[in-house]
């Protein structure tokens, strides 16, 4: 189905269901193009490529609301099934809350080309896909140490993803997307019988800009290996440093509780919280959805909303919730946007080694391992490795290891935030530094 038939769909489902009985109606088509090729110890693993497409139709029916979806375009078959739909709907409770964004909140759209589609993505060929993955594994072979390398697996990804979305009270809008990575894990025998595993990969918008094969492979088979005798540290009350890769774990704890659902549903540690000190004053987050190539950039959100930069979070002081028009009426608060786009830091002048330089004592995370955090309570719980820091220099691996602690105090100990953002994320976490975190090891 060529773009415009799959525009026309979402236009006609919307003027179908209106004529059917909807009083309001928005439509979403998609389309979606995936590519995977998986290569593991000098063989092919598994080849997958598959289109999918899609309708997406949310009603509203005498105060009435119902979100359905179908993968059968055929004209005929969406005629019956939008009918079928309406009538469904006038069977559920009535929820007055519900409702299509006020069209105002669709104005003020940025014009800016966001740079999220590589237009040479149709000249990537199976060859290249399998020459790349090939040559992730023999970078990852080809390290110091190589000998106790158990096993390599490495993967090349590639997807085009196409949105049509169209409201009954004038919203219509269009988008297209890329994305290609590349990964690696491997496996390394310890003497004592463990096998450590790490891995690495990178992606980007533009096939050109995706990390090098050779750079992920080495990558993944060096971290693998520096996992190699690692031990449980000692229990204690220490400096710890994130690595920015695994960092992007302890903010998403922070955005959850700032969603609408959460608040309205007595959900989050973060209710009532807005203007108040939640973190160190160096933690300034800003959503911002228009960063070209971003990760997580867009010109409208999921319900059309005109995409904005949002600040979240100023000198540790909560900003903003993220409050879409259905909760944003049951809690009578203004809509700001459903959800996170890309995150914006507020970035220190130091990297990672000078970091750890400052930090003198204290333990490199480079992993979080399973945990959990409690969005009500705002406790957490989690399981970590990485590396013991002495004399601001990484020392020998540590891992079974556990932090715990309440992210309102958690946060408010953030001593440091990196100069090195970390790119292949919407998260884009620097490198973090705490003071005082508990440990538990032996």
């Amino acid at each position: 189905m060529a773009t415009q038939d799959m525009l026309a769909a979402a236009q006609s489902a919307v003027k179908d269901a209106l004529g059917k009985g909807a009083q309001e109606a928005s439509a979403r088509t998609y389309r979606v193009r995936e590519v995977e090729v998986k290569w593991r110890d000098g063989k092919l693993e598994q080849i997958h490529e598959a289109t999918t497409r899609g309708l997406g139709l949310t009603l509203y029916v005498d105060g009435r609301y119902s979100n359905v979806s179908t993968s059968d375009l055929r004209p005929e078959a969406l005629d019956t099934f939008i009918g079928d739909s309406v009538v469904l709907t006038r069977a559920l409770a009535k929820d007055p809350f519900r409702t299509l964004p006020d069209p105002k909140l669709y104005e003020g759209q940025a014009k800016a080309d966001l740079l999220l589609e590589d237009p040479k993505y149709s000249t990537v060929t199976p060859e290249q896909r399998r020459a790349v993955v090939k040559e992730i594994e023999a970078a990852a072979r080809s390290v110091k140490g190589a000998e106790a390398i158990l096993s390599v697996t490495t993967n090349f990804s590639d997807t085009l993803s196409e949105t049509w979305r169209v409201t009954s009270n004038g919203f219509s809008g269009a988008r297209r997307d890329t994305s290609f990575f590349i990964s690696a894990e491997a496996s390394v025998k310890d003497p004592d019988g463990r096998k450590p595993e790490d891995y690495a990969y990178g992606g980007a918008r533009f096939v050109a800009e995706v990390p090098k094969a050779a750079v992920v492979g080495r990558e993944a088979a060096e971290r693998a290996l520096s996992r190699l005798g690692a031990k449980k540290g000692e229990s204690a009350v220490m400096t710890m440093a994130v690595e920015n890769r695994a960092a992007g774990r302890l903010p998403a704890y922070l955005l959850g509780p700032l969603s609408g659902g959460a608040l309205q549903q007595k959900r989050s540690f973060l209710e009532g919280k807005l203007g108040q000190a939640i973190a160190s004053p160096v933690l300034t987050l800003v959503d911002d959805p228009l960063v070209p190539k971003g990760f997580g950039s867009r010109l409208f959100d999921g319900e059309g909303i005109a995409a904005k930069r949002m600040p979240v979070i100023e000198a540790g002081v909560l900003k903003a919730y993220y409050v879409d028009t259905y909760y944003g009426k049951k809690l009578q608060m203004a809509p700001t946007t459903a959800g996170p786009s890309n995150i914006v830091w507020t970035l220190g002048d130091k990297d990672q080694a000078a970091l750890l330089a400052a930090m003198k004592d204290g333990i490199l995370v480079t992993g979080f391992l399973g945990g959990n955090s409690n969005g009500l309570t705002g406790d957490f719980s989690l399981g970590v490795q990485g590396f013991r820091v002495r004399g601001g220099k990484i020392a020998e691996p540590v891992g079974e290891m556990n932090i715990s602690g309440n992210h309102l105090e958690f946060w408010k100990k953030l001593a440091a935030v990196g100069n090195d953002p970390y790119p292949y994320s919407s998260m884009k976490t620097p490198t973090l530094v705490f003071e005082g975190v508990q440990f538990a090891g032996v």
